[in-house]
């Protein structure tokens, strides 16, 4: 019987450490002084407790392939006291949006983002910071480091709002946030506003899955 969809959302982040061992019976060297990754690991995602077929959303059962998802995963800089805009995130300069390998958004649905339309599957995410204003890229090639860009590979662009955050982040942070929608039930609209925030600025931009 179909079913309406509804949606979850996840959100982690790790750091990761280091450790070292001798090998079994040889002396063992002191160990280096412990230290935390200049950088995190961190996902956010979108859950829909359904999957389309055909014109029709129907219920899945999650012991079988679970539900459809859109999840953005990237590596989180933090700022030490470091300038962001202008800095971190250079001007005029595609930006690799993140640290490390590039940052990925993975969708098992037709979604918009913005005006552009992206059928469900494996992109990869830049942004350009300029006197104008700010825009989300967004390319087909996936699997490179995030200083890897190739505009050749670009599905679209675009436009991100801005505002001034009342008190700086510290860490680039992605969100996802459905819009609201049956109170009495507490299930979302298919629908929302992807948010960054790092340094003084919050970008946005809308979101939507696809009927």
């Amino acid at each position: 019987m179909p079913r309406v969809p509804f949606l979850a959302v996840l959100g982690a982040a790790t750091v990761i450490g280091a450790r070292s061992a001798g090998a079994q019976g040889q002396p063992v060297p002191a160990a280096p002084p412990v230290r935390v990754a200049a950088s995190s690991f961190a996902s956010v995602e979108v859950h829909l407790n359904a999957r389309r077929i055909g014109n029709q959303w129907y219920e899945e059962d999650a012991s079988l392939s679970g539900p459809s998802r859109i999840a953005i995963t990237y590596g989180q800089p933090h700022a030490r006291g470091r300038r962001v805009e202008g800095g971190l995130i250079p001007l005029d300069t595609v930006w690799r949006f993140g640290a490390n390998m590039a940052t990925t958004l993975h969708a098992d649905v037709d979604l918009t983002l913005g005006d552009l339309k992206l059928p469900r599957g494996d992109y990869t995410l830049f942004i350009l910071y300029t006197r104008s204003g700010w825009q989300l890229i967004v390319s087909r090639a996936t699997g490179q480091w995030g200083t890897d860009y190739d505009a050749t590979r670009d599905v679209g662009r675009v436009p991100l709002a801005s505002r001034a955050l009342p008190e700086r982040e510290e860490s680039l942070s992605i969100y996802l946030v459905p819009e609201s929608g049956r109170p009495t039930t507490g299930y979302a609209e298919l629908r929302g506003v992807l948010k960054i925030k790092w340094g003084s600025t919050e970008l946005s931009a809308p979101w939507r899955v696809e009927p």
